[in-house]
């Protein structure tokens, strides 16, 4: 039996830990439980992709001097020769090809790894004219030239990290402390860099909060003390609710602002933005009009320099050229387990800056305040226009039918453990929450996109709506109970600011018990209604530690 039952988890669970696993006979186990289960077809995909690449990676590390090219593909050449750093043996190597199959792909592969050890010094050096889209295609549309913001900039002057800071009901959101928090972490380490941080009078590159709505302007203090340097606000009634037009004017303008006494330089280096709904239209429409690029919804940021061998990049096919000063943007593919890199890298004659990227909402830690920090705090002015506000909300209010977690005070949520008898696990949660005066049922994605089948009145509770998480609610109550649940990213983003969490699993390692305050190894078939029964007698604290012995 394998460490990991893929039917207990959902495919955003299950990649990262196939991550792990370099053992085929347990992947082998584990592909033949998913086969016997449900046999969901991405999971069976997963698991052989695993397994076919743990079976490669035992037939690598073949040496380059002695390999049989006649039974490598020339991917696999590619693969191989990207490591050599002998010129001597990829001259063998190139030789031996050009005797046995003499593959046209694989010389030019091992041919170019030779060209960016040993350089083009034999080479005459070529001036390529640069020659600007627009002229270089004057028939196509260029949309770009009629954004207000685009410079076409090459060498322009960049500083500062720029954090969009997101507010509700008159408060900084969590994620944007969170983001200042760790964008003034960032900028400490990069301005203790040599050669980093500073400008010739040696001031520190800063970490800058952008704040716009109606009223903002009072939470510039706060936004100084959970980590900016300095704070630039844009204060209007009009903005009460988030509007797409002239908050990206807004911001845009304070990049631009060119009379502005605080600021020397062209635009800034890097912009952070939550990732949340308002937060990734924002993003994606200043970075557009900025004409930049973007990485959305990232887990993690660090700035490190990179070397960089593109020749779409270096402007020279062979060379390498190293980048300084690079935002690492890592985010989750679509899938959910694989994460890629994001570069946001200049070319020849082409700028991108500011280098953005949006943020997962928890992904960082939130910062304790330093209320005695000191920083600047600047006014932005800008007239805008009326027919930026043709279309106003009147009145607004709560659907009737909709479900929304945040108001309770105890949330019940319910995972794939209730596999084994989905309709009555659903019957389970509800059960408990009938037992709290404001409480209600949340579900994992890991429900919503299984094949469970549901009978009676339990169908009206799985909806889309009740689902927690980084693609659903995020909730804060003050107890979370959260049973089958194994505690992926996705999830924790949603819950992970509950004051206590009880978290019930057959797993005695799921990730989940890592950031709980109890945690019960059971089965919830089976404690479920001991919870129930023991707050129909008013003694919950002392069903959870009788069952946690248990």
């Amino acid at each position: 039996m394998p460490d990991i039952d893929p039917t207990d988890h959902d495919i955003a669970e299950l990649g990262p830990k196939l991550k792990d696993i370099d053992d085929e006979q347990e992947l082998e186990e584990m592909l033949a439980l998913e086969k016997g289960g449900e046999e969901r077809a991405p999971v069976v995909t997963l698991i052989e992709d695993r397994l076919e690449k743990v079976a490669g990676d035992d037939e690598d590390g073949e040496d380059p001097a002695s390999a049989d090219l006649t039974e490598l593909t020339i991917a696999d050449i590619a693969n191989m020769v990207r490591d050599v750093d002998d010129v001597d043996v990829l001259e063998d190597l190139l030789k031996r090809e050009k005797e046995g199959q003499d593959r046209k792909g694989a010389k030019s592969q091992i041919e170019d790894r030779i060209q960016s050890l040993e350089g083009d010094d034999g080479d005459e050096e070529i001036e390529v004219e640069y020659v600007p889209p627009e002229e270089k295609y004057p028939d196509l549309d260029h949309p770009t030239a009629d954004k207000q913001y685009i410079e076409g900039t090459s060498g322009g002057s960049y500083r500062d990290m720029w954090v969009y800071c997101e507010t509700q009901q008159g408060e900084l959101t969590t994620t944007s402390k969170e983001m200042l928090g760790k964008a003034q972490q960032l900028m400490a380490e990069y301005n203790s860099e040599e050669g980093y941080g500073g400008d010739e009078d040696g001031n520190p590159e800063e970490v800058v909060a952008v704040l716009i709505g109606d009223g903002v302007g009072e939470l510039a203090d706060d936004a100084v003390a959970y980590g900016a340097d300095r704070v630039v606000y844009h204060d209007d009634d009009r903005l009460t609710r988030f509007r797409h037009k002239p908050y990206t004017q807004i911001f845009v303008d304070m990049c631009r602002d060119w009379e502005a006494d605080w600021r020397d330089y062209h635009e800034p280096r890097y912009t952070i933005f939550p990732a949340t709904n308002n937060g990734r239209d924002l993003s994606a429409l200043v970075q557009g009009e900025l004409d930049s690029g973007l990485a959305s919804d990232c887990s993690d940021l660090y700035i490190e320099d990179a070397m960089i061998s593109n020749p779409a990049k270096t402007g020279t096919p062979g060379d390498s050229k190293k980048f300084e000063r690079v935002l690492h943007m890592p985010r989750p593919d679509f899938s959910g387990f694989e994460y890629s890199t994001i570069l946001c890298i200049d070319k020849p004659h082409r700028d991108f800056h500011p280098q953005g990227a949006s943020v997962i909402p928890g992904t960082f830690d939130m910062p304790d305040p330093d209320h005695d920090r000191e920083g600047e705090i600047v006014e932005h002015d800008l007239d805008l226009p009326d027919d930026w506000f043709q279309v106003d909300v009147t009145e607004f209010d709560r659907l009737d039918d909709g479900v929304d977690l945040t108001g309770n005070e105890v949330i019940v949520a319910m995972g794939r453990g209730i596999a084994d008898d989905p309709t009555k696990g659903i019957e389970l949660g509800v059960d408990l929450v009938d037992q709290f005066e404001e409480a209600d049922l949340g579900l994992s994605r890991g429900v919503l996109t299984a094949s469970y089948q549901f009978d009676g009145h339990v169908e009206q509770y799985v909806q889309m709506e009740r689902q927690i998480g980084e693609s659903g609610q995020e909730v804060e109550p003050d107890l979370y109970i959260a049973a089958g649940i194994s505690g992926a990213v996705q999830h924790k983003v949603g819950m992970d600011d509950s004051d206590t969490i009880i978290a019930i699993n057959t797993d005695a390692d799921a990730d989940i018990k890592d950031f709980s305050d109890y945690y019960i190894q059971g089965d919830l078939f089976e404690v479920l209604p001991r919870l129930t029964d023991a707050l129909e007698e008013g003694t919950l604290a002392d069903a959870v530690a009788e069952v946690s012995d248990d």
